[in-house]
């Protein structure tokens, strides 16, 4: 009598482990999207399968101005531009409207003094040629001084350097079409700290301003 040995075969391991791999992948991959779909936090229309933007309807009344109202007169911002020389002894500012020169008073006068002196002739020529490019009329002239010493002689000392740099400025311009507003402003309007000598040092100004007509 002849035996039959039947030999059952085990699935190799490799093959168990490449299937449940893929089951598990499969698996991960649904969880994921599931959680990509269902999370509140994803912002509509960044989703993997979102559509085309919404359209607009542009006769949606939400997007309608109100009965009777209109919108304001189209508006441009001022910008500014600063320029500042390495010194710290003049600056410019422009804006749409509007050029600003400031000068410290150490450059135009002595201490405590109202005569201007030879560099200060100079620069306020300077700034008369710009008064000519622009064809500027009305020219605003103001001094201030820091918060040192009583506050009546700050008001006369700014006024005297102001009145010094117009006239400089109307010999230079020669122009009777011209019309100057003269100020002294004392310790008013300081630009820096009035605690500090290089803040009292800025403090110290006049300043030239005059319309833009270039823009």
């Amino acid at each position: 009598m002849i035996h039959t040995r039947t030999r059952t075969r085990t699935p190799s391991l490799a093959l168990t482990l490449t299937a449940a791999s893929v089951l598990l992948a499969a698996n991960l991959l649904g969880a994921t999207t599931a959680r990509a779909d269902d999370n509140p936090s994803v912002p509509p229309g960044t989703e993997a399968n979102a559509a085309a933007p919404v359209k607009v309807d542009p006769n949606d009344p939400d997007l309608k101005l109100p009965e009777g109202a209109t919108l304001a007169d189209p508006k441009v911002l001022d910008i500014k531009s600063v320029v500042e020389d390495q010194s710290g002894d003049e600056r410019r500012e422009d804006t749409n409207s509007d050029v600003k020169f400031a000068l410290q008073a150490e450059v135009l006068f002595s201490k405590d003094s109202a005569k201007l002196s030879g560099e200060a002739k100079s620069r306020i020529s300077g700034i008369a040629d710009e008064i000519k490019n622009q064809n500027a009329t009305k020219i605003r002239v103001f001094g201030f001084t820091d918060n040192l010493g009583s506050s009546a002689h700050g008001d006369v000392l700014s006024r005297q350097r102001a009145n010094a740099v117009q006239d400089v400025l109307a010999q230079e311009l020669n122009n009777p079409d011209v019309t100057f507003e003269v100020r002294g402003y004392g310790e008013q309007y300081p630009i820096a700290d009035n605690s500090t000598e290089a803040g009292r040092k800025k403090n110290r100004r006049v300043e030239v301003s005059f319309p833009r007509t270039d823009s």
